[in-house]
């Protein structure tokens, strides 16, 4: 047994033999199944499904991206609504910035094309 598990851990077998072709298997089968079963951490991006393009720019330490206002959906029935137009612009910005980014401050203005928009400074 410690010998065919040795001859395994270090692929000695032929190509086309019954152990070569279980040791692809079993590297398919890791390949195939364990992103179901395991979270990498990795997100499709989710950009290309926004509404209105953002625009993002980078300096050092921080950024400051400008999103339309019909992409972040605000609710302001709230008494006090900060850490829910906080939570909303996370999550509008998310597809580009990626999760793990902090809101510092933000501010409304008018994007490119005259519409409303946010202005939000963030960083990682």
């Amino acid at each position: 047994m410690g010998k065919l598990l040795k001859s395994y851990f270090y692929w000695t077998y032929s190509r086309g033999c019954f152990h070569y072709d279980v040791m692809v298997t079993l590297i398919l089968l890791f390949v195939f199944i364990t992103p179901h079963l395991w979270n990498y951490g990795d997100k499709p991006s989710l950009a290309a499904s926004l509404q209105h393009p953002i625009q993002f720019v980078g300096d050092d330490g921080g950024f400051v991206v400008t999103v339309s206002a019909a992409d972040v959906n605000l609710d302001l029935h709230t008494t006090d609504a900060t850490p829910w137009i906080k939570k909303q612009l996370r999550k509008a910005i998310e597809p580009v910035t990626g999760d793990a980014v902090f809101v510092e401050r933000w501010e409304t203005t008018t994007g490119n094309d005259g519409k409303p928009a946010w202005k939000v400074w963030a960083h990682r």
